[in-house]
């Protein structure tokens, strides 16, 4: 309930009825702030199989179809980047249930538009709840998660975001019979609602937040919903001790928070970590395979609903993959998991290029984008959203997940738009190569400048930062 400290419920000690009890409630209270993930997920997802039907109902050009698309990231990056210092102010719990009230906004207008302006409206609504939520969701689960099972508590937002894409899938293979964009659309009103009575009290607010706000009474009250008294005492006092190991300065600079925090030298290494994290995750390729998987089948010999179909083998795997993530990460470490992983993404969508370059038959095209997409799940994927939840000191913390986050999502929008445009220009091997190196650029990253978070609280990781950026350590 407070992260970060080993005397949290369920980290220590024998496995009792009363402790069994406390770690299903973090797990529900967890899975419903996920939902912020699945409509991340659904609302990025759908949109491959409903542009298939909205292009020739509404008579779209090629630029037209790449701007319903990428619109939608336009508005997430600027509702990532604005979010968090919302969140600081009122709180995870309510900025959780507004998040959910501009989702079903956002859908009412997808689902009622009669022209490509409209539309477009509801993609930049939809966009900046998806963004927000995107930002929200990991700072709330590091900030209710025990640090023995932290990581698969933040990993959990990665599984919600591919069974929304997953659904995405099935609900396109439903009503792709009748072209029925329109309901496809209009399924993601159904999670929204979820967040938004996660808003109104489903879930606790943040013990963490309130203790920073001074409501020590709110948070020993919500945390002893897993535990007893003398434990909940024990935990804020804990958090009052840290409270007094803040992030040490570098020489000559004096104590800061909030973005002055984010943009001082003592939190610069966290900063760079992340961005870099953020931006490859979008230019390895990743969802140019999500968003136009139908479209790259269909440039196969496919026809749209057999590829609306195919997509869903890629979906399954994601989930799948974000399933074995969840296992490994507290066992295998976050490290190993992102080396593997971006090893993995290099060398298969290298091959994908080469399966067009060579004409290869489209079962070949698919297996390389399933292997992309498993190796990508299963490290990646899952790993950035929770390195921005642990690399950050609590003063920076929500601003650093809105930083990483609006990043990733600028970078989403910048190869979401772009790349029809480039493989009519260049083909779609020499982009998927591209990809291949841009994968390559960041393994090499990852060997130099990613630290192992697993187990260890933020001077920890702060410290392993610092040895990594060569700064000196306190």
């Amino acid at each position: 309930m407070v992260q970060g400290f080993s005397t949290e419920p369920g980290t220590h000690g024998p496995i009792t009825d009363a402790r069994r009890a406390a770690m299903r409630k973090v797990w529900v209270w967890a899975v419903i702030i996920a939902v912020g993930g699945f409509l991340f997920g659904f609302d990025t997802g759908v949109i491959s199989g409903a542009l298939l039907y909205l292009a020739p109902e509404f008579d779209l050009s090629p630029a037209m179809q790449g701007g319903v698309v990428s619109v939608l990231l336009l508005g997430a990056m600027v509702g990532a980047l604005g979010i968090g210092g919302i969140a600081d102010r009122l709180g995870r719990r309510p900025v959780l249930g507004l998040e959910g009230a501009v989702f079903l906004a956002g859908t009412a207008l997808a689902v009622s538009a009669q022209n490509y302006a409209t539309l477009m409206v509801a993609r930049v609504v939809l966009g900046l709840a998806v963004g927000s939520a995107s930002a929200t969701v990991p700072i709330y689960l590091s900030e209710i998660a025990p640090t023995a099972i932290r990581g698969r508590v933040l990993t959990l937002n990665q599984l919600m975001i591919t069974i929304g894409i997953l659904s995405a899938y099935v609900v396109n293979v439903i009503f792709s019979p009748a072209g029925a964009w329109r309901w496809m659309l209009g399924m993601g009103a159904i999670p929204a609602l979820v967040l938004v009575a996660a808003g109104l009290g489903l879930v606790p607010e943040s013990a963490r937040w309130l203790l920073d706000k001074g409501r020590r009474d709110e948070a020993k009250r919500t945390i002893m919903l897993v535990t007893d008294e003398a434990t909940a005492e024990r935990l804020i006092s804990a958090h009052d001790a840290h409270q007094h190991r803040p992030v040490p300065p570098q020489r000559g600079e004096t104590r800061k928070s909030g973005w002055a925090a984010l943009l001082s030298a003592a939190v610069r290494p966290a900063l760079i970590v992340g961005l870099v994290l953020a931006a490859v995750q979008q230019f390895g390729g990743i969802n140019t395979i999500i968003y136009y998987a139908p479209t790259i089948m269909t440039q196969t010999g496919l026809s749209a609903s057999n590829s609306i179909v195919y997509s869903i083998a890629i979906g399954v795997i994601n989930l799948i993959m974000a399933v074995v993530a969840i296992k490994l990460i507290d066992k295998v470490g976050r490290r190993p998991l992102l080396i593997i992983s971006l090893a993995g993404m290099a060398i298969s969508i290298g091959m994908l290029g080469a399966s067009f370059a060579l004409g290869m038959p489209p079962v070949v095209t698919l297996l390389f984008m399933v292997v992309y997409i498993a190796v990508y799940s299963g490290g990646l994927g899952p790993i950035f959203w929770t390195l921005i939840g642990e690399l950050f000191p609590p003063s920076a913390r929500a601003d650093g997940s809105s930083a990483c986050t609006a990043v990733n999502w600028a970078s989403n929008f910048t190869v979401s738009a772009a790349f029809l445009p480039v493989v009519t220009a260049i083909g779609a091997a020499d982009t998927f190569y591209i990809f291949a190196g841009i994968c390559v650029f960041a393994l090499l990253f990852v060997f130099r400048y990613v630290p192992e978070t697993r187990n260890k609280d933020y001077p920890q990781i702060d410290s392993s930062l610092r040895q990594r950026f060569h700064l000196q350590t306190t």
